[in-house]
């Protein structure tokens, strides 16, 4: 496997230019994935530092050896212990590119996509005990209804929750084509834009996505320095709507949201108001781009 077939990074000139790397600097490449943005940072900060994190070790697998680089197999929601246990207080600029890589949806085995019979796996980081089957076989119905509602937007989340509960007591859903036939009764609208978004749900809670992202936007607004700059790609409004109030100074997990400097001084000054998007020639070379939005921000003293 190779750097290029695991996963295209998106936007990679407009992230250098977001980031303003300065050479000597120290970087945060919050998810690795094939390396198209760590490789273009590297290539622009000469002898500074670059910590990646990844959690699926296939990614890992493709980090060239190089003195400069920090790995790190962990959630980016970690970004904070990991910089204290290397000694390092403030970093320049950070990036995170949400989307799931082209590898782990390509990969059947890995229950992300619809489109494969496999187990109903998602896990992000293949270490941890839950998947989706086991969301699916344990959660109650009222739980799997917030999370059809709240994280895949589906409009008759109620109806779907209950024809899971009813069909796991007669079988296991444990695969995604298993899946796929119990809720295809159920559709609205567009078979393939329904079942992504009841899979889209599935894999957010597996991986507890926006967690991670509240838990990375209130860590970036303690460890950047002074004018640094954060850059976050999403692929959905859930992602992108937690990355715009944080930007706007309303984040979710202020440390001390009831202070006087929390209240009259937001972290971040937004310097896109709208979010910066691939160019036709992108999408046209990587369709899974076409849903990519880039946010930048930088630090306030």
């Amino acid at each position: 496997m190779t750097a290029g077939s695991y996963h295209q990074a998106v936007m990679v000139e407009e992230v250098v230019e977001g980031l303003a790397i300065m050479p000597g600097g120290i970087y945060v490449d919050a998810t690795y994935g094939g390396g198209g943005h760590a490789k273009a940072i590297l290539d622009r900060i000469g002898k500074g530092k670059l910590m990646v994190f990844d959690q699926d070790e296939d990614a890992l697998a493709l980090i060239p050896p190089d003195p400069r680089i920090i790995t790190v197999h962990q959630n980016f929601r970690h970004l904070g212990r990991f910089l204290r246990l290397h000694g390092i207080a403030q970093v320049d600029g950070i990036v995170a590119d949400l989307g799931v890589s082209s590898h782990q949806v390509d990969q059947a085995e890995r229950g992300f996509s619809f489109r494969k019979d496999s187990r109903l796996d998602m896990r992000m980081d293949r270490r941890q005990e839950l998947d989706a089957a086991k969301i699916l076989a344990a959660y109650p119905e009222e739980k799997l209804q917030q999370i059809f509602s709240e994280l895949g937007e589906v409009t008759n989340a109620r109806t779907l929750a209950r024809t899971l509960v009813r069909a796991r007591g007669a079988f296991p859903l444990s695969t995604t084509g298993e899946l796929a036939s119990v809720v295809q009764p159920l559709v609205k609208g567009n078979p393939n834009r329904y079942l992504a978004r009841v899979f889209q749900a599935l894999r957010i809670e597996v991986n507890d996505e926006l967690g991670s992202l509240q838990d990375l936007l209130s860590t970036a607004a303690t460890v950047l320095r002074p004018g640094g700059r954060i850059v976050v790609i999403s692929f959905h409004s859930l992602e992108d709507r937690l990355v715009k109030r944080a930007f706007q100074g309303r984040l979710e997990k202020d440390p001390d949201p009831f202070s006087r400097e929390s209240r009259e001084k937001p972290p971040f000054r937004q310097l896109n108001k709208k979010p910066v998007t691939p160019g036709q020639a992108e999408i046209a070379s990587n369709p899974r781009a076409g849903s990519a939005r880039m946010r930048i921000a930088e630090k306030l003293t």
